[in-house]
């Protein structure tokens, strides 16, 4: 019997793992759409995605809630996901998430600003807001870290981010404690959540998804050679600094966008790709970038969607948001994680 090469047998795999987590997440999305606060039989589901609705409350409820939601939680996880295995591999930092290079803490402060200073009261103003402080305090960030002879190193980044997130995170506080509306609208948008979007809302921040996702797919190769040091990729002829930049730039644009409408959620993009590295790792592939980051783009969808339909099944017919449930499996799944097993080298 012939034997298959051992680069055929990993890529064999590497599918195997990305075929079974594409229908992993499949299994979510139909299980979002099928189950919410209104009991809607699984035919009626169909009938009503196909245009057939028994009722108008029906159609309301699978068409104008559960459908955009569904997508959001697809598109914002992975996004999230996306991010955060990016963020590990360029600080090299397995501990990283997006929210170190401050583009939470610069969405969190440009919506109270919008709502507690300017009186914005529409959703879509302050998204927009949201959006520019997060891509504002990336850039930030990056400029802060790059400053000085060896410009931008990950260690200058990580520091950078702290300094830039504290410093966000107290004027926040300053002007939420001073204007009573913009607490409200920032206590329930930090907690995160996917209800009370429209499809109108993910149309508009999918290309900014779409083009930092396309980055950091691209990176993914030069992300191996920067696993080995700068001093090695650069022997290679990788320009470090121009990856780092295109590496920001994708972060801020995954981040930024994602964060400006489900809200800060956490653990996503610090849990999942570590998940990932076990997979690849029982699967004798190790942490090669090109299948890290298409598995974590597939994977962290699956538990915001699974935080999301418990948080409505658990609460009904009320609903404990997706942001609080997620930090409350992933915390005790992440310590679980550094105490059972080193974290898996970047």
């Amino acid at each position: 019997m012939a034997v298959a090469p051992a680069g055929a047998a990993r890529r064999a795999r590497g599918l195997l793992l990305v075929a079974g987590s594409a229908a992993l997440l499949l299994a979510l999305v139909t299980v979002s759409l099928l189950y919410g606060a209104l009991d809607v039989p699984p035919g009626e589901v169909w009938r009503t995605l196909l245009g057939d609705a028994p009722s108008a409350r029906v159609d309301n409820a699978i068409r104008s809630v559960r459908v955009p939601r569904t997508a959001l939680g697809v598109a914002a996880g992975a996004a999230l996901g996306l991010a955060g295995a990016l963020m590990q591999a360029l600080t090299r930092n397995p501990l990283a998430d997006p929210g170190l290079l401050g583009v939470s803490a610069g969405a969190a402060f440009a919506i109270v600003v919008a709502v507690g200073v300017l009186g914005l009261g529409s959703a879509y103003a302050y998204i927009w807001f949201a959006f520019a402080g997060a891509l504002g305090a990336g850039l930030l960030v990056y400029v802060m870290g790059g400053l000085g002879r060896s410009g931008s190193t990950p260690v200058k980044l990580a520091l950078s981010g702290v300094a830039v997130t504290s410093l966000l995170g107290s004027l926040t506080s300053a002007v939420a404690l001073t204007e009573p509306e913009a607490l409200d609208r920032f206590r329930f948008w930090s907690a995160g959540s996917l209800a009370n979007q429209s499809t109108d809302v993910l149309l508009r921040i999918l290309p900014f998804l779409a083009v930092g996702a396309l980055i950091a797919f691209a990176l993914a190769p030069s992300l191996n050679s920067l696993a080995l040091g700068d001093e090695v990729a650069t022997s290679l002829g990788l320009r470090t600094g121009r990856i780092r930049t295109l590496g920001v730039i994708a972060v801020t644009l995954l981040v930024g966008a994602a964060v400006a409408v489900v809200g800060p959620i956490v653990f996503v993009g610090l849990v999942v790709p570590h998940v990932v590295r076990v997979l690849l790792q029982y699967a004798g592939i190790g942490p090669d970038q090109r299948w890290l980051l298409p598995l974590s783009a597939l994977l962290a969808p699956v538990l915001l969607l699974a935080a999301d339909v418990a948080g409505r099944l658990l609460a009904r017919p009320a609903e404990i948001q997706a942001g609080i449930l997620v930090a409350f499996v992933g915390g005790p799944l992440f310590i679980v994680m550094v105490r059972r097993r080193r974290l898996a080298e970047l």
